[in-house]
């Protein structure tokens, strides 16, 4: 068992306690923690049995903690990824990894230093309906990819107010990006590889806090093309396709995949439900234990970053920016 630390207790830090805390056959459990209000999270922590650190730096201090899992603001996801390697604990992190990529590698590195495990909470690589979609691409059903389409969009920001962190343009740039759209990117580097250069538009065409509307044009290294959006202010949809010269995939929400070949009929397919963050932690934990490596590698958690920057600089800059 995997005793780990929740480091965040606010909706997300609890939908990830929720996920394991006291389910049969669980091999990770949460049992210390901290957030920014400790009095918010009293009630909370007393009924999963958490016990409250008044500091991250106490948290890392405890001997019974083995792992930490970071549920916290993005920007100081590098600072406590780096710490909690120097104490030797294994690190999960919420999305996105940091902000720039030159802190991702720092990251990356003092983890391999320590010898830790760092795993990256992009929870979507588990559903079997994108395992699907990878085996389409890799036995030929696709054929020739041509064209990625991605689409991630929630009305979360119509309930941010000023002070809050996810309502700060410098914890969420490109707005929506930061909760949402970084999950697309990564889906899209894990089914079609990685970026060359991304084209943004990004503004508030209602929002009073962040950028509400973000729209990218990138070429990927393997010369296909694609589009990508995500609205902060809007019903949700989450939508993923791949177009190629032998047929298309194309997923909308987690379980529903319509397929079609070349000169075919369209076909739908449904998939169970997953539970995506009870999966992604339960990853986490068996690769602790000498299991398989958790199945998002550093080199590609780096270069989401790598996206996410330059999607931000080309937004400024109304140019086209090369990956790096």
């Amino acid at each position: 068992m995997l005793n780990t630390a929740i480091i965040g207790m606010g909706n997300w830090g609890r939908t990830l306690v929720n996920s394991v805390q006291g389910r049969n056959g669980s091999s990770i459990r949460f049992v210390a923690g901290t957030t920014g209000t400790l009095d918010k999270a009293r009630d909370y922590a007393a009924e999963k049995g958490i016990r409250l650190h008044p500091t991250y730096e106490a948290v890392l201090a405890d001997p019974q903690v083995q792992a930490v899992a970071l549920a916290s603001p993005h920007g100081m996801h590098a600072e406590q990824v780096i710490a909690a390697a120097a104490a030797g604990k294994h690190v999960f992190v919420e999305k996105p990894f940091t902000l720039t990529k030159a802190s991702a590698e720092a990251a990356v590195a003092a983890c391999a230093r320590a010898g830790v495990v760092l795993a990256l909470g992009h929870n979507r690589r588990f559903l079997p309906a994108v395992a699907e979609m990878r085996a389409m691409l890799a036995d030929g059903r696709i054929g020739t990819l041509l064209h990625v389409e991605g689409h991630f969009s929630g009305p979360g920001a119509m309930n941010y107010k000023p002070g809050m962190w996810r309502a700060d343009r410098h914890e969420s740039p490109l707005g929506g990006m930061g909760a949402m759209g970084i999950h697309m990117v990564d889906m899209i580097i894990h089914l079609a590889g990685r970026f060359r250069d991304v084209r943004v538009l990004s503004h508030a065409a209602v929002s009073t806090t962040i950028d509400d509307t973000t729209a990218m044009l990138a070429t990927l290294e393997s010369g296909a093309t694609c589009t990508f959006a995500t609205l902060a202010q809007a019903p949700r949809m989450w939508r993923v396709a791949l177009y190629g010269t032998a047929g298309w995939a194309a997923l909308q929400g987690h379980e529903s995949l319509t397929t079609c070949a070349l000169n075919g009929t369209p076909t739908e397919q449904t998939f169970p439900v997953t539970d995506i963050e009870r999966a992604e932690l339960e990853a986490f934990a068996a690769a602790v234990a000498g299991g398989p490596a958790y199945p998002l590698p550093t080199d590609e958690a780096i270069h989401g970053v790598s996206v996410f920057e330059a999607m931000i600089g080309a937004a400024a800059s109304g140019s086209v920016y090369a990956v790096g």
